[in-house]
């Protein structure tokens, strides 16, 4: 496929510790030496972010994020529908998404594989809410443990590195967490014998999240199906011994974690939990999560 004329870049100068702009004139060169028209733009907020994303979605031929998985989830939701290919150049925290698609963590080479890139078809996952709001994500999404360190994450811990800074964060909100108690309804079926405290219910459409953290590690981002995970009301001190195998294989065979996958889930709780969609809180419980196959269109390496 030839590369598209006309490129918008969207960069979030709050991103990567603010890490963004320091390689603009590299990747502007690059596209520049394959004739490319290209423009960056520096929204200044989240409201910005989403009216540039919505119309540039008219306007150009291809809309590229430079950021990490929130900001791709903001311009995701302003295009959607619009048949606009998107690309990441990762210089978030996370960038779970990025590594989803096989896209180099490097921005440059990141520019470089969009270059040389094709079309990749990639499911979003919607999350609706009792208020009738509803939202979308692409990653990992869920309540309990992970969304209390969500907003540790992007506060008190918002400058550490990587996985770091959502390990640090896990342990921090574990002092004072108390482990929901979840009925967990799965393609019509509830899946549990009863509302049991978790210390985590997450549904995802990658298999990390968390900047690397093997929560679904056979998850795809194609498949039509979104990846649940459930974890017991674990003490920290397993806490502590999950997290390296977390970080390495994902391969946590332990009686109190279960997995499964369909494509729709309803999360229910005695008391409102908050949802959290890659690391943004987007509501409270009740939740139903469904999956949007092939929603976005984006340009990632081809795929062998």
């Amino acid at each position: 496929m030839p590369a598209p004329r006309r490129i918008l870049v969207l960069v979030n100068p709050a991103a990567g510790r603010g890490r963004a702009h320091r390689f603009i004139p590299a990747i502007a060169s690059l596209f520049q030496k394959h004739g490319l028209a290209v423009e960056f733009i520096t929204p200044q907020d989240a409201a910005e972010l989403t009216r540039l994303a919505s119309a540039g979605a008219a306007l150009h031929e291809a809309i590229l994020v430079m950021g990490g998985d929130g900001t791709f989830q903001h311009v995701v939701r302003s295009t959607l529908g619009s048949g606009v290919p998107l690309g990441i150049l990762p210089v978030g925290g996370g960038n779970d998404v990025a590594a989803a698609l096989g896209i180099p963590r490097d921005p440059i080479a990141a520019a470089a594989a969009f270059l040389s890139g094709a079309p990749r078809r990639m499911d979003v996952l919607r999350a609706q809410f009792s208020d009738g709001r509803a939202a979308g994500y692409l990653g990992g999404g869920g309540i309990g443990l992970d969304a209390a360190a969500a907003r540790l994450a992007s506060g008190r811990f918002a400058r550490w590195p990587g996985a770091v800074r959502y390990f640090a964060s896990a342990l921090s909100a574990l002092v004072e967490f108390i482990a929901p108690a979840v009925e967990v309804e799965l393609d019509g079926t509830r899946i549990l014998a009863s509302a049991e405290p978790l210390l985590l219910a997450v549904v995802t459409n990658t298999p990390t999240y968390g900047a690397g953290i093997r929560i679904a590690p056979a998850a795809k981002i194609d498949d039509g199906l979104l990846d649940v995970t459930f974890v017991g009301d674990l003490n920290w001190t397993r806490v502590l011994e999950a997290f390296p195998v977390l970080l390495r294989t994902g391969d946590l065979r332990w009686p109190e974690v279960m997995r499964s996958r369909g494509r729709r889930v309803v999360l229910r709780t005695e008391r409102s939990a908050p949802f959290h969609g890659d690391g943004e809180i987007l509501g409270e419980t009740p939740v139903e999560i469904s999956v949007l196959p092939g929603a976005i269109n984006v340009i990632a390496p081809r795929q062998r």
